[in-house]
């Protein structure tokens, strides 16, 4: 039997169980991902709603001011405008825009927050967006 030849018998229950541990390691680690990261958006979105709806309060509250002062419809939805910009200029984490409409202040805002696992993937960031609006009236008019 010394000089037989043959195909070489391995046991291959080692390599099958590498390959297993394999993938089921490389799923945890993007389950992880998606969760770990999912809020991170979540994040983003909460912090670009909150602004939203603060700078569209602030730009309303500054153009009903402006209103009762001088009953001028222009310079009311001009006050709130300026408001309102000036608000998201004091939020550097988060950019938006502010549009006046029918005695409407509305805002837009976006925010970004960075991956942790799904940077390994090619996926640096996460985008969460946020909108709100409030009415410009005066009390009592």
């Amino acid at each position: 039997m010394a000089g037989q030849t043959g195909p070489v018998r391995t046991d291959e229950r080692g390599q099958s169980l590498s390959i297993m541990v394999l993938v089921v390691l490389s799923s945890l680690f993007l389950l992880a991902g998606l969760v770990i990261d999912g809020g991170q958006q979540v994040v983003a979105t909460r912090r670009a709603e909150a602004v939203a709806a603060a700078a569209a309060r602030v730009g309303a509250d500054a153009g009903a001011a402006a209103l009762v002062a001088s009953a001028d419809r222009g310079a009311s939805a001009a006050d709130a405008g300026r408001a309102a910009r000036a608000y998201l200029a004091q939020s550097p984490d988060v950019t938006g825009t502010v549009t006046l409409e029918a005695g409407t202040v509305g805002v837009r805002t976006s925010s970004t927050e960075p991956t942790v696992f799904l940077s390994l993937i090619g996926v640096g960031s996460v985008t969460g967006e946020g909108s709100a609006t409030a009415e410009l009236f005066a009390v009592g008019g």
